[in-house]
């Protein structure tokens, strides 16, 4: 069953190959053509050494001109031989390379696409794996099948043709032999596939695990993680190299057995080749030319069964890649979906439910209603559902139940482009990438002046440090913004909000690694950003958030309290205890 199950995942990825393949049919054409022109010429070279063995008799009697002339004839077989292997091999590049640049563009393409929950469900190291490095073994295994795959298999057709012009009693018992060599190579196949579907996964696991010490590495020397860090690696690593072992294993026997059996059929040639030239059914040449084929049709066997196992790992590598371009992605926006302009910032959430799984539901009945210009602060313990309310706001999961409006208009029936360049994002994580501070701050939005830049950069009170640095706003900084501070980062992703503002904000978490007095200068910021802008403030530090117009206090993902800060305190309820546990001293 578990065979079966495997053949046809197998039939199915080389289904989705071929698709790819069909754009560049031409080359295709083309380097099957170079490759039988190419054999041809390479077996006919044997004809023409046995020619020139019969024209030489015996000593003295030579025919030297004869020789010359098939030696000349030789010289441009060869040539034209080395020609189409040339032509061949360029097209088999040609093709390779391009159908894995298609294959890494549609995976890129289907990750933009993918809902936030499969890369949120994913770790970041694998989905990598799965586009760098399978995508790179599989445009190995497919560079190998076409260069040595197509040659071998015209020559096994080209030898025995030429075996059979010469003898038919050696020629079938050369194709009585064959099928050995195909069933080993049939069982080996089956059993490699499964290996290296299995190291290719745990190599996707391993990728993600030296990803994800490497990025928190100062994390893991804070709190001495290193040895445990070390026994996870030690673990993923003994794993995969069993599975590979266990790979190798069974792709090094191939070559082996199948050359054990190819000897037997060059023994069988030569033996029976022998007879019949002794008893005169075979001239010297002839014979020449028979152990020539029989090396010539034995040696791709030996050259396919190790492409066979090669496109088993390449298979493997191209059923994970597969499997992520095939994953579902993000519902589309609706045909006659609007294009939210010009919002004045009324929200409703009414009757909203949402879990992440089925089997725990987080948010239930939640309901709120934001006016235009209101400060919405969202307060709370650590997983009752404040930054999965911003995820729903900026729709980047889908209500299970009730639905969110914006200016009255259910926001699924809205373009998320729209929707989303409608709120300003400031989250708790920054976000930079390797370019220039100009660049970081306008993210590809042009039209603005430095004169702007500036502006917003002062306002957000991160142009103190810009202008400090070596070449200020076209200083180049890398995606893990080295030499900043995470407070400088922040206030990075801050300016980035003030350039250009939009009708409603989402700030989570915005001024938590800042230090109190610069925090201080960011709420005055905050307070002249967020003038007439309806806000949504997530916020552990009670302190910026007492001038909320509303403050809604979550738990288990329901609304608990709500009211002003002085409200909230009079009624000394869950509020005024969390807010009397941060100030106490």
């Amino acid at each position: 069953m578990a065979e079966q199950k495997a053949a046809g995942k197998r039939k199915s990825t080389m289904k989705k190959v071929w698709y790819y393949l069909k754009n560049y049919r031409f080359l295709l054409i083309v380097s099957v053509v170079m490759a039988a022109v190419t054999v041809a010429g390479t077996l006919y070279v044997p004809i023409l050494v046995g020619d020139a063995i019969d024209y030489i008799i015996k000593k003295g009697q030579v025919d030297f001109m004869a020789i010359a002339g098939i030696l000349e004839k030789g010289a441009v077989v060869i040539v034209f031989t080395g020609a189409a292997q040339w032509i061949m091999n360029v097209c088999n590049n040609h093709i390779t390379f391009h159908v894995t640049r298609d294959i890494r563009n549609e995976a890129m393409k289907k990750i933009e696409k993918l809902p936030l929950k499969y890369i949120d469900g994913h770790s970041y190291g694998d989905v990598v794996s799965r586009v760098i490095a399978d995508v790179d073994q599989f445009a190995d295994g497919l560079l190998m099948g076409f260069t040595q795959f197509f040659t071998g298999v015209v020559t096994i057709l080209g030898t025995l043709g030429f075996i059979f012009s010469i003898h038919l009693g050696i020629a079938l018992l050369v194709v009585c032999l064959t099928p050995i060599s195909l069933l080993v190579a049939r069982f080996i196949a089956t059993h490699t596939y499964s290996m290296f579907k299995l190291q290719s996964e745990t190599r996707g696991e391993q990728t993600a695990l030296i990803e994800e010490m490497i990025e928190g590495e100062k994390v893991v020397k804070a709190f001495g993680y290193e040895k445990r860090a070390a026994e996870r690696f030690s673990k993923v690593n003994e794993k995969l190299q069993g599975y590979s072992l266990k790979a190798i294993f069974f792709s090094s026997i191939t070559n082996p057995s199948t050359r054990f059996v190819n000897s037997i059929v060059y023994a069988s040639v030569a033996l029976s080749g022998a007879l019949t030239a002794i008893s005169g059914g075979l001239s010297v040449g002839q014979l020449t030319c028979l152990l020539s084929y029989a090396n010539q049709y034995t040696k791709p066997f030996n050259e396919i069964s190790g492409v066979v196992t090669e496109l088993q790992n390449a298979l493997a590598c191209a059923a994970r890649i597969f499997e992520l371009i095939e994953e579902k992605p993000e519902s589309d926006d609706k045909k006659d979906a609007m294009i939210l302009r010009n919002p004045e910032g009324n929200v409703t959430l009414s009757h909203v439910a949402f879990s992440y799984t089925k089997e725990k539901q987080l948010i239930e009945d939640f309901n709120l209603k934001v006016k235009e210009g209101q400060r919405i602060a969202i307060v709370g313990p650590t997983g009752c559902g404040k930054t999965t309310i911003i995820n729903l706001l900026m729709r980047f999961y889908d209500v299970n139940q009730g639905k969110i409006m914006v200016e009255g208009t259910d926001i699924r029936d809205i373009t998320r482009e729209s929707l989303r360049t409608s709120y300003g994002m400031v989250l708790q994580d920054t976000w930079l990438r390797s370019g220039t501070i100009r660049d970081n701050i306008t993210m590809g939005r042009e039209g603005f002046t430095d004169e702007q830049i500036i502006t917003a950069a002062k306002e957000a009170h991160s142009y103190s440090f810009i202008k400090k640095m070596p070449k200020g706003l076209d200083t180049y900084i890398t995606e893990d913004g080295a030499g900043m501070s995470q407070g400088q980062k922040q206030l990075l992703c801050i300016t980035r909000v003030m350039l250009d503002l939009p009708a409603m904000l989402i700030l989570d978490e915005a001024t938590s690694s800042i230090d109190t007095r610069t925090e201080q200068k960011i709420q005055n910021a905050f307070a002249k950003m967020m003038e007439g802008r309806t806000s949504f403030i997530v916020a552990h530090r009670l302190s910026t958030i007492q001038n909320a117009d509303v403050i809604l206090v979550m738990q288990d993902g329901h609304i608990i309290e709500q009211g002003n800060h002085e409200n909230l305190l009079k009624k000394n309820g869950f509020y005024a205890n969390l807010y009397n546990s941060q100030f106490a001293n």
